[in-house]
Order: structure tokens, then C-alpha cells, then sequence
């Protein structure tokens, strides 16, 4: 029921700073928990941050928690992850996902994904 495509990747410097941004078409996009995972070369996709409908409940990842903020605009259909102090251990495939459930923030429990954002921090 919704159709996600991320965009904001790519190539910086320990320390720096990046936006991610997940674009939405669907007309029930206010109604899904959106999260953001990602995926390093030769390791399992892992949970980074999600976000409920309303924007009032976050989730976060230890490895991340105090460096990402996720957010939402549900007029706009989009969703953010704004990523900040990047260390070289952040360089992976960025993913945005929609799940029904409210509580969601496994990576079984995301319904839709988008293709994915190559970010690449240089130490």
C-alpha cells in the first residue's frame, strides 16, 4: 500500500554530518510505523531507528542513540534520518521500511522497504 524510495547518500568524513530522506507514495503513509535499518557488506541487516505514525514514540539502536534523530512530515509523505558525528562503523546501505504494527522495529515485522542508500563515511 506504499511505494518508498530513499535518497541523501554518500561519501563523508568521520565526524561530519548526513540527511537522509525516504519519499512515499500511498495514500495510508500517515498510518505506518516508518524505520530506517541498514546493511554493511558481508553482515545481517540490523534495526537503526523507527517511528510511529504520530511521531511521538522513537526508537533507537544503541550504536546510533545520541548521533541520529529520526523524524517524519506525513503532509509531505516523507520521513528523515538525520546522522550526525559519523564514525567509519556507520558505512552501510541505508534502508527505509513501512510496517502496520505500531510497536514494529524488527526487521520481519516492515512490510515494504525502499532500495536502499549507499552511505560511505572515510575515517
Amino acid at each position: 500500500q506504499v511505494q518508498l524510495a530513499e535518497s541523501g547518500g554518500g561519501l563523508v568524513q568521520a565526524g561530519g554530518s548526513l540527511r537522509l530522506s525516504c519519499a512515499a507514495s500511498g495514500r495510508t503513509f500517515s498510518t505506518y510505523t516508518i524505520g530506517w535499518f541498514r546493511q554493511a557488506p558481508g553482515k545481517e541487516r540490523e534495526f537503526v531507528a523507527t517511528i510511529r505514525w504520530n511521531g511521538g514514540s522513537t526508537l533507537y539502536a544503541d550504536s546510533v542513540k545520541g548521533r541520529f534523530t529520526i523524524s517524519r512530515d506525513n503532509a509531505k509523505n516523507m520521513a528523515y534520518l538525520q546522522m550526525n558525528t559519523l564514525k567509519a562503523e556507520d558505512t552501510a546501505v541505508y534502508y527505509c521500511a513501512a510496517s502496520f504494527n505500531v510497536r514494529a522495529s524488527s526487521t520481519w515485522e516492515f512490510n515494504y522497504w525502499g532500495q536502499g542508500t549507499q552511505v560511505t563515511v572515510s575515517s
